[in-house]
């Protein structure tokens, strides 16, 4: 795929993402019920009306490429490993923090490439935000966010010691979490839901985003793309790249999103392990 075809097909995927976030809207606006999965997770109308939405208009712009969504289900392995690239889709991101209606929650589109996503948005309804990345080996596009202001490029900071920031989950921090900020130089923390916290990451308002515990490929793929596209990195405690579509579980392994990789993260992460615990 070449540059003008991925930056064209970036443009294409944000309208799709901002109308499945108009469609989460309509129901968070009306009220809903709340169900629960055979994984313990909720669901809601919100979710399956966004998947509707988002797997229609991406089989209809690219037909000849599959699509994985939380909730589409998943196709056997033996399939899945013959794709060369394919959508990886959460059409609703933070369902918790949308129960509890924080507005922390987005959308979030991604296309995988031989395991690395190379195009990812994340578009966030109640604030009408949206981040947008293509990978850097394909393109010069780069790193965005866009809201009722405009667009502007993005870029991750550099780490000052002296002011070390942090981003922890609003709805899940571990004891091993606990464990890794225990060993830092003095930081602050900030809270955040869904794949925002990624792009805070992103857009230079933190440091680091430690996520040691079962997370699925569909809820970092987007933000990755994001992460990357501005400079930073998402990877495991022994410093690979979290990848996808490498193996039949659709589980991550514990990562950690950085916004300046040239800092030395390895050695507050050399005593994690690599699977959640």
């Amino acid at each position: 795929m070449n540059d003008a075809t991925i930056d064209a097909l970036a443009e294409q995927i944000i309208p799709i993402a901002e109308a499945a976030g108009r469609q989460i809207l309509s129901i968070y606006a009306a009220g809903f019920e709340v169900e629960t999965k055979a994984d313990d997770s909720p669901l809601t109308a919100a979710d399956s009306a966004a998947h509707t939405l988002i797997a229609e208009q991406l089989a209809a712009l690219t037909p000849s490429i599959p699509i994985i969504s939380e909730e589409g289900g998943l196709a056997e392995y033996s399939e899945r490993q013959t794709w060369s690239r394919y959508w990886l889709v959460d059409p609703l991101d933070g369902t918790r923090e949308f129960i509890k209606r924080n507005g922390e929650f987005t959308v979030n589109i991604a296309l995988i490439e031989n395991h690395q996503p190379i195009l990812g948005v994340v578009h966030a309804p109640v604030l009408s935000r949206t981040y947008v990345g293509v990978s850097n080996q394909h393109s010069n596009f780069g790193a965005q966010r866009r809201d009722t202001e405009g667009t502007r490029a993005i870029a991750t900071r550099t780490v000052d010691p002296a002011r070390l920031m942090l981003v922890v989950s609003r709805s899940h921090r571990s004891p091993a979490v606990e464990g890794f900020l225990q060993g830092l130089p003095p930081f602050d923390t900030t809270s955040m839901g869904s794949s925002l916290k990624f792009c805070l990451i992103a857009e230079g308002a933190a440091d680091c985003y430690p996520r040691f515990g079962p997370t699925s490929e569909w809820d970092s793929a987007a933000a990755q793309c994001v992460v990357e596209a501005a400079g930073g990195a998402v990877i495991r405690p022994d410093g690979q790249a979290l990848r996808y579509n490498a193996k039949a579980s659709i589980l991550n392994p514990n990562f950690v999103v950085i916004g300046d990789p040239a800092w030395p993260w390895a050695q507050y992460l050399a005593d994690q392990p690599v699977e959640p615990r």
